[in-house]
């Protein structure tokens, strides 16, 4: 997918998002988010939305030092759809007003604009789901979209301790765990060395990605669809679901999990 095609996503999951809750109930738990309420979950999402927005307009080149921004936050919470989607138009023009190609600080592999596009995407489907999930809907996921997301998780993952500090322990002795797509193409291998983990075939891997691929061994291998493969990552869904394959190690599978919560 290109950055292009992350903005319209990022649209399109909004306006899912907005009409989900729009006539919700703003007390209504999120499961998905133990403690958290509709309002603290379109809270959430509409303020991480400006947050970004704001990052790409100023086109930082080093950690932003404060994060403070104007919100415009309504004073009631039945308010907070519409906001949202205002949130979602505001990204949208600062995603046409420059190279979302251009050098730009990011938390996470990729240096550029664009991450914040890709970033923005996924953030705002997986508290799509989330809000679904609360309302006792059936979350919809595009398959191809679902397996952008997969990727998207498994490159940034190694950058997140700041913020996600058990990614901290996924360390081994040279391990691999498999996360194969079974809807269509897709196949992660991810490599947990002694000084950290990562997606192999990736800049800074040193095999070169050599195991890379349907064929290539791994000490455990998840199999699921795309969509499956997404909201288990982010622990929307539990690894022993029906249609779930998992094989091999399953400690290592077990240690993974425990500690690559986003």
């Amino acid at each position: 997918m290109t950055p292009q095609d992350h903005g319209t996503a990022v649209a399109a999951e909004t306006a899912r998002f907005v009409a989900a809750v729009r006539q919700a109930d703003p007390a209504l738990p999120v499961p998905g988010c133990p403690g958290w309420t509709l309002a603290d979950l379109v809270r959430h999402t509409g303020s991480v939305q400006r947050w970004f927005t704001v990052l790409l307009r100023q086109r930082i080149q080093e950690p932003p030092r404060s994060r403070d921004v104007d919100l415009r936050l309504p004073e009631r919470p039945e308010d907070y759809p519409a906001w949202l989607a205002e949130a979602a138009e505001e990204a949208a023009a600062a995603f046409a007003e420059g190279d979302l190609g251009a050098p730009m600080w990011a938390w996470g592999a990729d240096q550029h604009a664009r991450f914040w596009v890709r970033r923005m995407l996924f953030e705002t489907l997986v508290h799509r789901v989330d809000a679904e999930l609360a309302l006792g809907l059936e979350p919809d996921l595009d398959p191809a979209l679902a397996a952008d997301g997969v990727d998207e998780f498994l490159t940034n993952l190694p950058f997140a301790a700041f913020f996600a500090p058990g990614t901290a322990e996924l360390r081994a002795e040279n391990r691999t765990i498999r996360f194969a797509r079974t809807d269509g193409e897709g196949d992660w291998l991810v490599r947990l060395r002694p000084d950290g983990f990562g997606l192999d075939g990736t800049e800074g891997e040193a095999d070169g990605g050599a195991d890379r691929g349907p064929d290539g061994n791994a000490d455990a291998t998840v199999r699921a669809s795309a969509a499956e493969l997404l909201l288990m990552l982010y622990g929307r869904l539990d690894r022993n679901t029906a249609g779930i394959e998992l094989s091999g190690d399953q400690e290592l599978l077990a240690h993974w999990f425990a500690h690559s919560s986003f």
